[in-house]
């Protein structure tokens, strides 16, 4: 099953998970314990180790929670809807810049654990780069609608140009969590699609 694409947990599992999710992102690995989630949930700790097995455990499941929301929001912003492909991939962009901004500008929780975790823990690696790998797939599909509307030349390689987006992506949402500011965000989705318009 695609990265991301897991079922939703519901009940006390998912409310675990959307905590777990929240305090990473604000936190780090290193800076949250089993503790800090169960108190922040009121759940007891045996209902935790029921639905996990570890607090890596936890963390792995959020990252595939937070790549599922980020999958639905690809869903909205690339289903056709009169706009031009290529106005639809830079909506997504967009439309994350909001979401950093309900959060107070942390960030991508992917690049954050990256940074953290990928140089000592093989797992979260191969997790991160696994769900970084599935959103960039899901917008070289939307570059390439682009490319068949005429507005990516024929020549560009949608897969690529769909990294470097992401690559680049991260690098300004760590910038805009360090600022916490939007500048680099819009800076950077306004110089990436009149790179591309212009090409």
């Amino acid at each position: 099953m695609q990265a991301g694409r897991e079922p939703v947990a519901h009940g006390t599992k998912l409310r675990l998970l959307e905590t777990g999710l929240a305090l990473l992102l604000e936190r780090g690995y290193s800076g949250l314990s089993v503790q800090d989630i169960l108190d922040h949930t009121g759940v007891p700790k045996g209902s935790f180790y029921h639905h996990f097995e570890s607090k890596e455990d936890m963390a792995l499941q959020a990252v595939d929670l937070y790549t599922s929301q980020g999958h639905t929001l690809l869903d909205m912003c690339l289903a056709p809807d009169g706009r031009p492909a290529l106005e639809r991939v830079r909506s997504f962009f967009e439309e994350l810049g909001s979401l950093y901004e309900s959060q107070g500008y942390l960030g991508c929780l992917l690049g954050a654990l990256g940074q953290e975790l990928s140089g000592v823990n093989p797992a979260f690696r191969a997790k991160i780069e696994e769900c970084l790998s599935s959103l960039s797939v899901r917008i070289a599909e939307g570059l390439a609608e682009a490319q068949a509307e005429g507005t990516l030349p024929a020549a560009a390689d949608p897969q690529e140009l769909a990294d470097v987006l992401i690559n680049t992506w991260e690098g300004a949402a760590l910038r805009s969590r360090l600022l916490r500011s939007p500048a680099p965000l819009s800076a950077t989705v306004e110089f990436c699609f009149r790179t591309i318009a212009a090409a």
